[in-house]
């Protein structure tokens, strides 16, 4: 079961990685989002509501993208995903990749949806929370 979470993430990440984020068929109806830390922080219930806030977050920046290093299945239902960011800050103009932005992502899966994601833009702390080192 893990291997098949960990290509739903992939595939996920795929358009992620080409800056398209208008897809939400992989989350559940009633998923729960988790920002743990960055720019905009919270928790929200609902694919509306996780559409609502990630265009927030998305309107901070100019082509965001999610760019995988690497996935990792850590049970049954939970893959870690580190990853970096590309992009442009809206308002400083700063280039998220020379800033060398490392985050995760730690997705819940069953029964091939997203149940729940929590988004970490400080990797260190995506490790840390999942119990692992780096």
């Amino acid at each position: 079961m893990s291997q098949e979470n960990v290509e739903v993430v992939r595939s996920i990440f795929a358009a992620w990685e080409r800056g398209d984020y208008s897809s939400a068929d992989w989350a559940h109806p009633e998923i729960e989002l988790t920002v743990a830390d960055g720019p905009t922080t919270g928790s929200w219930t609902g694919v509306a509501a996780m559409k609502e806030a990630w265009l927030e977050t998305l309107s901070l920046f100019e082509e965001l993208r999610s760019e995988a290093d690497e996935f990792r299945a850590l049970d049954h239902e939970r893959v870690l995903v580190l990853m970096r960011f590309s992009g442009r800050g809206k308002t400083s103009g700063l280039e998220v990749g020379k800033m060398q932005w490392k985050g995760a992502n730690l997705f819940h899966v069953r029964g091939g949806k997203v149940t729940r994601l929590v988004l970490y833009w400080d990797r260190e702390r995506a490790l840390e929370a999942a119990g692992l080192t780096e």
